[in-house]
């Protein structure tokens, strides 16, 4: 089981990115919000999940070991795959997740595409009783350094996720006035703010 990554980051794209351990090129697929807080030639640690299936090995790479451990998580409950439990932890936060799950919140859990009332009442069902077992541990995450570099990650990311170019930049335009009242907001905020948003429509 590989839980965590140390090295040099080779390469980065809007959902994976390729660590570079020991002279070998480690490709992990990310959430838009981990990929924000990484540098190509910077040294990064990410938590990581190991899925294994029939035809494939695929490593999941996280900002910190509490999203690793609430993808984890979600992936025990009924329905959920490795895609919607990214798709999960890009729009919410594992804490807001873990209070929406705590108190039953069906409304912000449907904020994650993919996820509907049916599904989200299964996920409460399945997983509240387990949620405090889950770890707190963030790991903070660079700030937003221009208008043009965040609109720019955040599209990647959100197109990697399967939405539009249109919706993307629409969902961007949404979201600009956060980065202007408060230029310490980082693309990961911004991020999950432009799901919430696309999520809504």
């Amino acid at each position: 089981m590989i839980a965590q990554l140390t090295g040099l980051v080779a390469q980065v794209g809007p959902t994976s990115a390729v660590i570079e351990v020991g002279g070998f090129g480690i490709q992990a697929v990310c959430s838009p919000n981990t990929v924000a807080g990484l540098r190509v030639g910077q040294r990064a640690t990410l938590a990581t999940s190991l899925i294994v299936r029939e035809d494939s090995l695929t490593l999941y790479g996280f900002a910190s070991a509490d999203e690793r451990e609430f993808f984890e998580l979600l992936l025990t409950a009924t329905g959920v795959g490795p895609k919607l439990a990214q798709a999960a932890l890009a729009v919410l936060s594992p804490d807001e997740l873990r209070n929406a799950i705590a108190t039953e919140n069906l409304l912000q859990l449907c904020k994650v595409p993919g996820i509907g009332r049916k599904g989200a009442q299964r996920m409460v069902i399945e997983l509240k009783d387990k949620i405090n077992a889950v770890s707190h541990t963030e790991v903070p995450v660079p700030a937003v350094r221009s208008s043009a570099a965040w609109r720019a990650q955040v599209t990647q990311g959100l197109q990697g996720l399967g939405w539009s170019a249109k919706d993307a930049e629409s969902a961007c335009d949404e979201v600009d006035h956060l980065a202007h009242e408060d230029p310490q907001f980082n693309v990961a905020v911004l991020m999950r703010a432009a799901l919430q948003s696309l999520a809504r429509k």
